[in-house]
Formats: structure tokens, C-alpha cells, sequence
């Protein structure tokens, strides 16, 4: 066997002008299509762990067709509906630095009820001391890093709608699971966050319920939406397929982008499996005339293409790798999120489908494979002198 590796070595070798080219192509095909179903399952694993962990119900005041504040008051009336656990009126919303052109997210929590996330739960429960005590406040790495920019290390000082500035002191850095959750996000008691915002103590940015039953929900949002008109009400399974939907409509950009290479490999296969150069048969011609079976070509045809393809799979999953997790896939992951630098930015997480892989091994490689054995074989089949001549 090493024999014919090395024949099949120096058969390529011989070719090498087109074989590179081959090579190229191929593994430019693999990364491609590795780097684009590693961008997508990276995001979709953030998207759907952040989903899952929002409130079964979120209901927000709208007024002319914009959300507005919501009396903190409601949420006792909706906390008495049957199969209600809990109504809590949240306070939270966007804070934009034109200094860096980012917009940071900014969570109020409260020292005695508990969240609707164990992040936020854990916030609370480490630093409500500081947060009642010394107007402070618990910020994201993304945030963290953005600060550090312009110079806040321990403390940032926020504007307020009459112009005043207030100071807040960054007692720590929030830690939650996912990166998009932790990209922008800061966290404070909801005092501190009503004076910031200009909001008085009976108003809320909106109020989240939790249910007891899931499969009751859909009627839950009923009796509120009938109770209070002036308000949307939107269920985390709304959410999911908002989000969902919004997901595929991107990812069918890049079904358009797998087709196009899959036409493109194709073509590469049609000229292969059209039929073998005058040289190539001359060579097996030659070999078969000193005694080689038509088994002993075919073996040597396989490990000739295998080498090829099996290189330019593992090099392009490589670069697929690299691009993605290392490089954080430039240019690639703006398909997917936008190019808006309203929002600090945030690394992909390292989601490794090996399905995925195995679908572009098996898609690819036994293909190409083939699409060299088949004419080999042709060829073989005749008769030393004929395939010489």
C-alpha cells in the first residue's frame, strides 16, 4: 500500500498545476460553507438560550401606537388572575453614549422579589447592599470594555433628562450565560433608575407575569388584554417565532450562497467524471501493460482524490474555525446581526455542530471521490494498447 501512496503522490505531483487548482476551490468551498453554518449555529444557540429564559408574559402600554409607562398599580389587579404567580412592573430601557456611538441597556431590580432570570437573581443577591447603599451599579463585560475606553473604570456619570448629571459607582461585572446577554447590558436598583430616567415612582417600563401552566398563557393574555385595551400583550412562544422568523429569513440568504457553491462544486465534478485526459489514459494504458490490474488503478485513484479532498476538507474546516471563533467571522456575521454600531460588540460562542460537518464531508468528499473512480474505471477496463493509443 505505501507503494501506491507514493505513486499517488507523485501522480499528483506530476498534475500539479491542476490539482492545486483543485485544491483551492475545494477547500474554499469547505470554508465557506463551514463558516456559514458555524455563524449560524452559534447565533441561533444564543438567540434561543436568551429566549428561553424571558417572562411567559410581557405586557407593555401603548399610547398612539408607541409604548409608554405603565402604572406600577396594574400588576397588583393582573397578580390576582387565576394561574398568575407573579406580576412584577419592570423598569429598564436604553441608554445611548455618543462619545463611543453604542446604546447600553440598562435593567432596574429590586432588593425583595426575585427576577425573572437567575442572572439578574444572582445580581441581586451579591450586591444589594451596594446598590441601595452607594448608588451603584453592575455592568457587562461588553460594557466593561467600552467604558474602559473613554476612561470609567470605577465610576460613569449618566445624564439626566433636566440636564443634571448623576454619578454611579460600577460595583461589579455581570456574568450571565449567554455573551449577547452580558454584550450591553447594566444593572441597578430601580430607584437609582427611575432618577435617571426622569420616572416617577408609579410608573414602570412595562410588567412581566409568570404562569403557573404553561398551556395556559394564551388565555392568561386574553383576560389581560380584556381587562386593560391600552396594552400590548406578548407571550415569550410570540417572541419565539418573531425571532424565529426574522432567523430564517437571514439564513435564506445563505441557502441562496449554499446553492450557488454546490453549483460550483458540481461543475468541478461534471469535468471530472467526464471523461479522463489523453494523458491520464496513456498512464493507465502504461500501467496496465506492466502488469497492473485494473483493481491496483482504482486503488490509486481513490487515494490520489481522497488526498485532495480529505486535505481540503480538514484545511477548510480549519479556516472555517479560525474565521469564526478566532477572528469572530468579519464581514460574515454582519449578514446575520446587522452593521449597526448602535450596540458595544460581542463574541460568537464556540458551538461545534458535528452534524453539520458530517453533512459537508458526505456531500463532498464521496462525491468527488466517485467522480474520479468512475472514469478511472472506464479506462482500466480497456486493453493496455487501445488505452495507450
Amino acid at each position: 500500500m505505501k507503494y501506491m501512496l507514493a505513486f499517488a503522490l507523485s501522480s499528483l505531483i506530476r498534475r500539479g498545476s491542476k490539482n492545486l487548482f483543485i485544491f483551492i476551490v475545494f477547500t474554499f468551498l469547505i470554508s465557506i460553507l463551514s463558516s456559514v453554518f458555524m455563524i449560524t449555529n452559534s447565533l441561533k444557540s444564543e438567540m434561543f438560550t436568551t429566549l428561553n429564559s424571558l417572562p411567559d408574559i410581557t405586557i407593555q402600554r401603548i399610547i398612539a401606537g408607541r409604548q409608554t409607562q405603565i402604572d406600577v398599580s396594574r400588576s397588583e389587579e393582573i397578580g390576582k388572575l387565576f394561574g398568575v404567580t407573579d406580576a412584577i412592573p419592570r423598569v429598564w430601557g436604553y441608554y445611548y453614549l455618543p462619545t463611543l456611538g453604542v446604546n447600553f441597556s440598562i435593567m432596574g431590580v429590586e432588593s425583595f422579589y426575585k427576577g425573572y432570570k437567575k442572572s439578574l437573581d444572582t445580581v441581586v443577591d451579591k450586591f444589594s447592599d451596594k446598590f441601595s447603599n452607594e448608588d451603584g451599579m453592575v455592568i457587562g463585560i461588553g460594557v466593561s470594555k467600552e467604558l474602559k475606553k473613554i476612561f470609567f473604570n470605577d465610576y460613569f456619570y449618566f445624564v439626566k433628562p433636566d440636564g443634571m448629571l448623576k454619578k454611579v459607582k460600577i460595583v461589579g461585572t455581570f456574568k450571565p450565560i449567554t455573551s449577547l446577554e452580558s454584550n450591553d447590558i447594566i444593572v441597578m436598583d430601580n430607584d437609582l433608575l427611575r432618577e435617571i430616567f426622569g420616572m416617577d415612582a408609579k410608573s414602570a417600563t412595562d410588567i412581566i407575569v409568570k404562569v403557573a401552566n404553561h398551556h395556559e398563557v394564551a388565555t392568561i393574555a386574553k383576560k389581560i388584554k380584556e381587562i386593560y385595551p391600552d396594552t400590548r400583550v406578548i407571550t415569550k412562544d410570540d417572541l419565539k417565532s418573531s425571532y424565529t422568523n426574522i432567523f430564517n429569513y437571514k439564513s435564506g440568504l445563505f441557502l441562496a450562497l449554499f446553492i450557488v457553491s454546490i453549483f460550483t462544486f458540481f461543475i468541478i465534478i461534471y469535468d471530472k467524471a467526464s471523461g479522463l485526459s489523453s494523458e491520464e489514459k496513456y498512464e493507465i494504458g502504461i500501467l496496465k501493460a506492466v502488469g497492473w490490474k485494473i483493481d491496483d488503478v482504482l486503488k490509486v485513484k481513490f487515494l490520489e482524490s481522497f488526498i485532495i479532498s480529505g486535505l481540503a476538507y480538514l484545511l477548510g474546516v480549519t479556516l472555517a474555525l479560525n474565521y469564526v471563533f478566532v477572528l469572530q467571522a468579519p464581514l460574515l456575521r454582519e449578514l446575520f446581526i446587522g452593521y449597526s454600531v448602535m450596540k458595544p460588540s460581542f463574541d460568537l460562542p464556540f458551538v461545534l455542530d458535528g452534524g453539520v460537518l458530517a453533512l459537508i464531508f458526505f456531500i463532498t468528499i464521496p462525491v468527488y471521490i466517485a467522480a474520479n473512480i468512475i472514469p478511472a474505471w472506464k479506462a482500466a477496463t480497456l486493453e493496455a494498447d487501445e488505452a495507450i493509443r
